[in-house]
């Protein structure tokens, strides 16, 4: 299926990272311009290396807690690719922690790096949007906002905002067409989810292995979902055969959660 995305511009937010890196590789793979935005320069670098020849590349360093940076990085991206089309959201979590007793200084840290950016950056992009009546925002944020994980009570709580936010959003920016989604992933085989391993294992004093096996257990599917398997989904968000999705969001979990 050709999702008509050649020459659309892309901007992916942790495209260092596993997840990031494989939504850039997949929007690539479909003809879009892709702009690479990362904290990690060294996995910014591996990311371009990646892409080069494939596609157009713009490779941005962005500290996503200084937001006085969002217009000279999306303007240094703009005018390499030309106007932003997408934008993908994904933000580095907080570490694992129960949701009582932590520090406020905690919880407004979190916020600053994982919600204020996503909206703020969105609402940079937006005006070109709606001037050229089509975008996609779509946001990455975890199974924890639909059956909160035990032990990410920062996680769960603040990725929480940004389904309302993007709830709210979909009906403010369809008019325009542009649309807004929420995308959960399960249990994704990434760097991430070995740290979330592990750090479970360290707190319940058994093996890493031990842990993993039960968590797939719990799975239908019976394993780990590749990064490439959810990022086709977002890719299919992001292209114009998408057009009467948004306001959702949509699991790519194997199964794992158990609610409705």
């Amino acid at each position: 299926m050709d999702l008509n995305l050649k020459d659309k511009v892309a901007l992916v937010f942790g495209a260092g990272g596993g997840l990031g890196g494989a939504i850039a590789d997949a929007l690539a793979a479909e003809g879009a311009k892709v702009g690479l935005a990362d904290v990690n320069e060294e996995a910014l670098d591996a990311a371009r290396e990646r892409l080069d020849g494939r596609t157009a590349v713009a490779v941005r360093r962005w500290d996503l807690t200084d937001l006085d940076a969002i217009p000279g990085n999306i303007a240094s991206i703009e005018e390499r690719l030309g106007a932003i089309d997408i934008v993908v959201h994904m933000t580095g979590g907080p570490p694992p922690t129960p949701v009582s007793g932590q520090d406020p200084a905690a919880w407004s840290r979190h916020f600053q790096s994982m919600v204020l950016p996503v909206i703020a950056i969105t609402d940079a992009l937006l005006p070109g949007m709606r001037e050229r009546g089509w975008g996609r925002v779509i946001t990455s944020t975890s199974s924890g906002v639909v059956a909160p994980i035990p032990n990410l009570g920062l996680s769960n709580a603040l990725r929480s905002s940004l389904v309302g936010w993007s709830k709210t959003l979909a009906r403010e920016v369809g008019p325009y067409g542009v649309t807004s989604n929420i995308v959960v992933p399960g249990r994704i085989a990434t760097a991430r989810i070995t740290r979330l391993d592990e750090a479970k294992a360290a707190r319940e004093g058994r093996s890493v292995e031990d842990v993993a096996a039960e968590s797939v257990a719990s799975i239908p599917l019976g394993r780990y979902g590749r990064p490439s398997e959810y990022a086709d989904v977002v890719a299919f968000l992001a292209s114009p055969r998408s057009g009467y999705i948004t306001g959702s969001m949509i699991r790519v979990d194997g199964g794992l959660i158990a609610s409705v």
